[in-house]
């Protein structure tokens, strides 16, 4: 039965239009690209906006018959640099308008490389490769009647700016990492309150960075160039209408600060004893052919800052001796220490790692990283110690050079980008509540400026492989549009000529690295989502020619239409590949390359479609199904076998539409779900087939054995890390071991967002919340529960409002509600497949339904029956490890008597399986289950 609630009709004066954004940022400094989105809020169940109005500045307004809300195009003439605009919006249901929104104020930076009167600088005597962090300064007079002050700032290399001592800002590691030969982003600050009449000083200090410390597992530092640079540009404008403009130029002068050593890999070091003297160091301008401006750009995304302060938990004392901390989490940034009665000269050093290994702290899966922060005292009565050109993923420290250290003295500071939270989600499950947190965790640690693979090794970069499976994911649980939309800006600039995608991205590795199939293929898979998650059009236009260069480039590979030989990844890190071997995956790397050009080929044909490009769509949806015949020719049996027969090569085929028949994939299905089951519902696949497994499985018809999947908690599974205490997602479905040590393998991390895809499936079906049509427009509520569940919500913040989902069983019953955003509407499943979809509006809505779950079973009559049922199964494998037989080694050996009669299994055990052993327990468990003796020629 339903109930909804339905209110009265209202007047207009109930419809509101709220949070009012420019573009993807809420910065209101610096936008340069005015496109328009807005919210409503109303009362009236009948609401639906045919119209809407924007008024620019109080004077000018803009009638549009629309109901489109998100991204809208700026409707005024092109806003010039250094302009501010203040916008209301109204919307109109038929002849009903609603009041004006409040204001939005935004403000234009500098969009022309001839608005910058400043060139970049360089100290000439200071600020070499290893010496220490150079600070440029400026001293200038300010008259009275200051109006406003705007600073435009960045750096070869990171900084930091203060005016007269004070910081300005509170961004850190600006200006971040892009493409730096291509893009390079500056900074607006508006610094009026900064200002005092008279004499002022503007300093920055310019730290290593990206730019010139070390990048990549190789040892090589400097890779965009030797020597750090300043710009900046200050502007005050004045009550009478006069600007001063101070810009870097050959009177500024250069000192050394107290920052002796910084790196991102290695960390900082820090003399506290340093004086700075006056500045007399000379400067260097760089011409605009060493430092061209036209490369200069407004931020898309959000900043870097610290999101976030722990306490410490616990300070221990390791086996050896040496002080740790903990910070109860696994986090990315740095650590506060607060020293008391500190001596002149003395030394404290702070070292990071993720995890203990035998009671010490494990630094050999950081490699070459040394992750220290260094810091030489100067007498005090108290001192704060923090870094501030590096950063670090660690949970413990370890603390040298002080004693009588408490918790209280100890914080971690948790730096990112400054990504909003949309999504969340929670279960009856806790351990499954605790993996969706430590999903959240690791998007956060590695969403630092660039989508990262991990924030602690030497490593720490923009891998395409990763981002494109995680995508939906990061996209539900935050606001992603502008950190994804800049990177993917990055990937089209260092896109090869030939339409190759380098496997990372900003690109450090080099034009001699070969395409890579499921990597390159984030040019088309991440635009998509960007515009499946926010409704984005204008991404898929930025970014077309980028997806169309790399489906040709792959295509370009192809002999008879397959994408065979030459370097892959294949199913990268499958737990079948031995530690010291991450490419030895089950399923053949030409299966995956294949598969997805041809799914590439389609996201680019839909694309095409979506901008009106008709001839475009017609090229490249041929191009899919000559792909797809080609893969079922080369691969694929009549019968539904894929060549590997891995689950992998069976997601793959079954999610990306490559098998043309339905018989072909009705066996494909059974035949995955008959691997998922002898494999004993451990995971076997690596990046490529993992975020698809639930997904192939739930639409092949077998839901519950995705959610076992998903539940299993022994190695390699989802919950396995949460069961050895994980905080986060690790690299490897074993980067620990059962007995605590680390993998032995070179590459392990502890916090790796990429094995975290399956999240966005929880999202989409365990609690039943998915978009339906571009930004959430249409949701689909489809929740699947497993029946170890007994409620789970998902709730998320789409571009229209807040839609969730949430249901709980009792007493029987199936008990959902829903709510949906003004703008949206829903088509709503009840689970158990009786009901046809009901479309509701926004507004909430609930219904109760007979639980699918509490229905009578059906009886346990064949092996692969048995294994289905969850309680016998657990019982069996009880039953079989009391004599010695372990549940993966039952399950395996079953593989081949799926089919076979549950009476004849004592008969199979005593002869065929494990040479007799396990007989009298299966004898027992088919008494028990059936509840009558095996035939006497069984036994």
């Amino acid at each position: 039965m339903r109930s909804v609630p339905v209110s009265p009709k209202h007047e207009a004066a109930n419809t509101s239009v709220v949070g009012v954004r420019f573009e993807y940022v809420d910065e209101v400094l610096g936008v340069s690209e005015p496109r328009l989105s807005w919210q409503v809020g109303t009362d009236d169940p009948g609401w639906r906006q045919t119209a809407y109005e924007i008024e620019r500045d109080g004077d000018t307004v803009e009638r549009v018959a629309s109901e489109a809300q998100v991204l809208v195009p700026w409707p005024f003439e092109p806003l010039g640099s250094r302009t501010r605009v203040r916008v209301r919006i109204r919307v109109a249901c038929g002849g009903q308008w609603s009041d004006w929104s409040d204001p939005a104020t935004a403000e234009t930076g500098l969009l022309r490389p001839e608005d910058w009167t400043a060139r970049f600088i360089t100290p000439r005597d200071h600020g070499a490769l290893d010496a220490p962090a150079p600070e440029l300064l400026r001293t200038f007079t300010v008259r009275p009647g200051v109006a406003s002050a705007r600073l435009y700032a960045t750096a070869h290399g990171l900084y930091t700016a203060s005016l007269n001592a004070s910081r300005i800002g509170d961004q850190v590691l600006a200006p971040g990492w892009t493409s730096y030969r291509h893009r390079l982003r500056y900074q607006t600050y508006d610094v009026t309150g900064l200002l005092r009449e008279g004499e002022n000083t503007l300093a920055a200090v310019l730290g290593n960075g990206w730019y010139r410390g070390y990048l990549g597992w190789w040892g090589a530092r400097a890779h965009y160039g030797d020597r750090l640079a300043l710009l900046a540009q200050l502007e005050i404008r004045y009550r009478d209408g006069t600007v001063d403009v101070i810009g870097t130029d050959e009177d500024w002068r250069a000192r050394d600060s107290a920052i002796l050593a910084d790196d991102l890999y290695n960390g900082q070091r820090t003399d506290l004893r340093h004086a700075p003297g006056a500045a007399t160091g000379k400067v260097e301008v760089l011409s605009t052919r060493e430092a061209p401006l036209d490369r200069l750009v407004a931020p898309v995304g959000p900043p870097v800052r610290v999101t976030e302060v722990l306490p410490a938990v616990e300070v221990l004392q390791s086996p050896s001796g040496r002080t740790l901390v903990d910070f109860g989490q696994n986090v990315v940034g740095w650590v506060r220490l607060r020293v008391r009665g500190a001596t002149g000269g003395q030394e404290v050093t702070v070292r990071h790692a993720e995890v203990l290994e035998d009671g010490e702290l494990c630094t050999r899966p950081l490699r070459t990283a040394d992750a220290t922060d260094s810091y030489l005292l100067t007498e005090a009565d108290e001192l704060i110690l923090e870094p501030s050109f590096t950063f670090h993923g660690f949970r413990y420290a370890e603390i040298t050079g002080m004693t009588g250290l408490r918790p209280e003295d100890l914080q971690a500071v948790v730096t990112g980008s400054e990504l909003r939270r949309t999504g969340w989600f929670s279960c009856s499950d806790p351990e499954l509540t605790q993996f969706h947190e430590n999903v959240v965790r690791s998007t956060l640690g590695n969403f630092l400026d660039v989508p990262t693979d991990c924030p602690q090794r030497d490593e720490r970069m923009g891998w395409t492989g990763d981002i494109q499976i995680f995508a939906p994911t990061a996209a539900f649980l935050f606001d992603t549009a502008g950190f994804l939309s800049n990177w993917l800006r990055d990937l089209t600039a260092d896109q090869h000529a030939d339409g190759a995608v380098p496997w990372v991205i900003p690109d450090v590795l080099g034009t001699e690295v070969p395409a890579a199939a499921a990597w390159g293929d984030a040019a088309a898979v991440v635009p998509w989502v960007l515009h499946e998650r926010y409704g984005d059009v204008g991404v898929l236009e930025r970014q077309y020619a980028s997806a169309r260069a790399w489906v040709d480039k792959a295509a370009s590979l192809t002999t008879g239409g397959v994408w065979a030989e030459g370097f892959q990844f294949g199913d990268w890190l499958d737990p079948a590949a031995p530690p010291d071997d991450p490419f030895a995956a089950r399923t053949p790397p030409d299966v995956v390359a294949t598969a997805c050009l041809a799914r590439c080929a389609d996201l680019v044909a839909r694309t095409a479609r979506v901008l009106s490009r008709t001839e475009d769509a017609a090229t490249y949806a041929t191009l899919a199904n000559r792909t797809r015949q080609a893969f079922t020719r080369a691969f694929v049996t009549e019968a539904g076998r894929i060549l590997g027969d891995s689950p992998t090569a069976y997601a793959i085929a079954l999610e990306w539409d490559l098998l043309p028949t339905a018989g072909q994939r009705t066996a494909a299905g059974d035949r995955l779900a008959d691997l998922v089951r002898t494999n004993g519902f451990h995971i076997a696949t690596g990046f490529v087939g993992t975020p698809l497994m639930t997904d192939a499985l739930t639409n092949a018809g077998h839901p519950e054995l995705a959610h076992r999947l998903l539940l299993s908690k022994t190695c390699p599974s989802w919950l396995y890390p949460v069961t050895m205490g994980a905080t986060s997602v690790w690299e490897r479905w074993d980067s620990m071991l059962p007995d605590g040590t680390v993998n032995p393998g070179q590459m392990t991390s502890f916090n790796h967002y990429a094995l975290g895809a399956v999240a966005d499936w929880m999202h989409r079906t365990v609690a039943g919340l998915a978009p339906a049509e571009p930004g959430y427009r249409r949701i689909t509520v489809r929740p699947q529960p497993p029946g170890t569940l007994t409620h789970a919500s998902a709730r998320h913040l789409t571009p229209y409002g807040e839609a969730s989902v949430s249901w709980r069983r009792a007493d029987g019953r199936f008990h959902l509600e829903v709510v949906v955003p003004p703008g949206a509407s829903a088509s709503v499943y009840l689970p158990g497949g009786e009901h046809s979809p009901e479309s509701v509006s926004h507004g909430t809505s609930r219904w109760a339904t007979d639980d699918p779950d509490a229905r009578e079973r059906s009886r346990v009559t064949t092996v692969r029956e048995l294994i289905d049922d969850r309680a016998h199964w657990d019982e069996a494998v009880r039953i079989f490890a009391e004599h010695g037989v372990p549940a993966t080694a039952l399950a395996h050996r079953l593989e081949p008597f799926l089919n076979v009669p549950l009476h004849r299994l004592p008969a199979l055990m005593n002869s065929v399986i494990f040479a007799g052993k396990g007989h009298r327990a299966a004898t027992e468990l088919n008494e028990r289950i059936t509840n009558e003796p095996p035939p006497d020629s069984d036994r």
